[in-house]
């Protein structure tokens, strides 16, 4: 709001500024985090007169039953917290704006249903597990499709390359290349299914290819390969981020990590010079993410002040599938999906954890009639607890970890 009001009052002194992405990204963190840090205290408060607490099953586990009656539902504080520097700060007429708030609100809405069951309603399963999986399939659906269908989600690509691969034109330019002696070159404004794939030469991989026997045809039907995979990175990183949330601070600090990787990667897409300096896809309108992007870290540092150990507040379901939800949805809109193995590493541990430890169990079980595990509990943070370290040491040991992966993500801009 703020961006379009100085935007109309363009003449006034200083008003300016507010075109400026840098700018604008740090005023939203500044205020994601004066929002947390102010707000966040009357929350929590709140939260205990509603008695809104985290019942803690045993499981044998260090300092476990002092978490007993912690408040949970944090993640409302998360969202306010991304939301408003956004609503204030980015271009509210702008699709890669409207998409990540729609996808913010979805997934919020979904965990807070579920949050809501097990707390008012005592039922310790909350809200069943097909209903959690139709709604990040919808979530998916929709962001896939407005990929597709939309004018103003486009790259730029070289125009003889648009007209050789049949993609779908919506403008050209002519623009300076500087890697041929500034000359000019004409490009074109394309809506395609390609994304980056890491570590190759082209650093491009066009979906529709996987459609490759239908020749011509194949970039009019790519949504049958594109939207399914955006279903399965939208569901697997929420419930991934989900999985993560059992220690003070894990989910929060991680997130926050990518969050500012994110915010990088959305920068160098929508700045023309960085995209080429950088030989990346150009992605106009994009950059707006940025403001998005700061907002997220703003709100997951602010919210630490509060989820460090020991916790003042649990974030729940609320906030741990909003975080996972959001982070999925940032890197598919800047084709940077392919990425999130490397970028949630972490995440990634996590959920592999469980699913080798569930696995591997019924397997021995079926073969011998006792199951066996490989971790001594999953998800694998458990596991550190089992062996004795301090809740806090496992925290600051995945934050490095997540620090090094996002370091890593980073170079593959140039590592190909």
């Amino acid at each position: 709001m703020l961006y379009h009001l100085f935007d109309y009052l363009n003449d006034l002194p200083g008003a300016r500024l507010f075109q400026y992405i840098s700018f604008r990204a740090g005023l939203a963190i500044v205020l994601s985090l004066l929002i947390s840090m102010i707000f966040g205290q009357w929350i929590i408060n709140y939260l205990r007169r509603l008695q809104i607490g985290e019942t803690v099953r045993d499981l044998g586990l260090e300092g476990q039953k002092e978490k007993e009656g912690t408040p949970t539902m944090g993640g409302v504080l998360i969202i306010g917290s991304i939301l408003l520097p956004t609503l204030f700060l980015a271009r509210l007429n702008n699709v890669y704006i409207i998409l990540m708030i729609l996808s913010t609100l979805w997934m919020g809405i979904i965990g807070f249903i579920d949050d809501y069951i097990k707390v008012f309603l005592k039922n310790k399963k909350g809200l069943s597990g097909k209903f959690k999986i139709i709604g990040q399939v919808g979530l998916g659906v929709i962001v896939g499709t407005t990929m597709i269908v939309s004018d103003e989600i486009t790259i730029r690509v070289p125009a003889e390359l648009a007209r050789q691969e049949n993609y779908e034109i919506i403008s050209e330019v002519e623009v300076p290349n500087p890697q041929q002696g500034g000359s000019v070159e004409k490009m074109a404004y394309v809506k395609t299914a390609l994304t980056t794939i890491p570590f190759f030469k082209n650093n491009q991989l066009d979906y529709s290819q996987a459609l490759f026997f239908l020749k011509d045809n194949r970039w009019s039907l790519a949504w049958l390969v594109f939207i399914p995979v955006v279903i399965f990175i939208v569901t697997a990183v929420s419930n991934a981020a989900n999985l993560t949330d059992g220690l003070d601070g894990l989910a929060t600090g991680v997130s926050g990590i990518i969050a500012a990787a994110l915010g990088v990667l959305a920068y160098v897409s929508g700045n023309t010079i960085a995209a080429d300096y950088l030989n990346i896809f150009y992605l106009p309108n994009s950059g707006e993410l940025v403001i998005f992007s700061a907002s997220f870290l703003g709100a997951c540092i602010g919210f630490l002040w509060h989820n460090a150990y020991p916790a003042k507040v649990f974030m729940g379901d609320t906030g741990s599938l909003t975080l996972g939800g959001i982070i999925a949805a940032l890197a598919i809109l800047l084709r940077k999906e392919l990425l999130i193995p490397l970028l949630c590493g972490v995440f990634l541990v996590e959920s592999l954890s469980v699913i080798l430890q569930v696995t591997y169990f019924k397997y021995t079980k079926k073969r011998t009639g006792m199951g066996k595990r490989i971790f001594l509990m999953a998800p694998i943070h458990h596991h550190f607890q089992k062996l004795g370290l301090h809740e806090s040491k496992i925290v600051t040991r995945f934050w490095i970890v997540g620090i090094l992966l996002t370091v890593l993500t980073l170079i593959t801009l140039k590592v190909r």
